[in-house]
């Protein structure tokens, strides 16, 4: 599961879920705006920044890791310091790292131990955060993503439920719906069109991108015959929301376990058809 890729969606949409992630009001979200920075001249490329309209507001450097990797705040700390070189910029900074669990966090820590212990870092381990009945609808939807898969269909029923009756307003109520859905596609990559439509009431599903993308590319609803062509098929149709992600081609290949060529030609045949 391309868990990145669904926080920094996340964080696009629904900017004010970080600021509840790091226990600040949801209203701060309104004085900042969600980027990617390039550093000139280097390899690095920062994909979650919050940076401030106020020179008195902090920026924020999001990190999301879900692999245990050894060298993370070598990299975190490099890419960090090498953005206040170029940029100069006059706000203060904060790095926020999201991590599943806390035994993922493996990062050496021997050169970087006083900035990991400042206020200016904030680690934050998501199975830590509490259950998810306890939790804003917002951060129990962030954690879905960790949600063992024998309690996840459950669980986004729940969430699916409480955002109709907590978010009254319609595009933000459509954006809970459609990242919920989301994830579920990641989880779920197999699932059929009954199991999505077992969750979703039938004016929820029809707009949510899984049911217009398969309006669009003239998808029967049908089960496939056979376990595995059903599964193949359904890999296919997720190949171009997860190019809509910014996942490449191999990236696209590698996530949903497709030869390139096949993923090469699916998206060949849906610019055609778009054509």
């Amino acid at each position: 599961m391309k868990t990145d890729s669904i926080f920094y969606r996340f964080f696009q949409e629904l900017p004010s879920i970080f600021f509840e992630l790091i226990d600040n009001s949801p209203q701060t979200a309104e004085t900042y705006q969600f980027s990617s920075v390039e550093i000139k001249q280097t390899a690095f490329r920062i994909d979650g920044v919050f940076l401030p309209t106020q020179v008195q507001n902090p920026i924020y450097f999001v990190e999301v890791q879900f692999q245990p990797d050894t060298e993370i705040y070598y990299r975190l700390f490099s890419e960090l310091f090498l953005y206040i070189r170029q940029y100069k910029p006059q706000n203060p900074w904060r790095s926020v790292v999201i991590y599943p669990t806390r035994n993922v966090d493996i990062g050496d820590r021997s050169h970087h131990a006083e900035l990991l212990d400042s206020p200016r870092v904030q680690l934050i381990y998501l199975d830590e955060l509490g259950e998810t009945a306890s939790l804003s609808l917002g951060i129990a939807t962030i954690r879905l993503i960790i949600e063992n898969e024998d309690t996840a269909i459950s669980t986004a029923r729940e969430l699916i439920d409480r955002t109709r009756q907590e978010i009254n307003t319609e595009t933000k109520q459509q954006q809970l719906l459609d990242l919920i859905e989301t994830i579920l596609v990641y989880k779920f990559p197999s699932m059929n069109r009954e199991e999505i439509e077992s969750m979703f009431s039938l004016s929820d599903l029809k707009q949510t991108k899984v049911y217009q993308e398969a309006k669009q590319e003239g998808i029967q609803e049908g089960r496939q015959e056979g376990i595995q062509e059903g599964v193949r098929q359904e890999k296919l149709r997720l190949i171009a929301l997860l190019l809509k992600l910014g996942l490449t081609g191999e990236q696209i290949a590698q996530e949903l376990n497709l030869q390139l060529e096949e993923v090469q030609q699916e998206l060949n045949k849906q610019s055609t058809n778009q054509d």
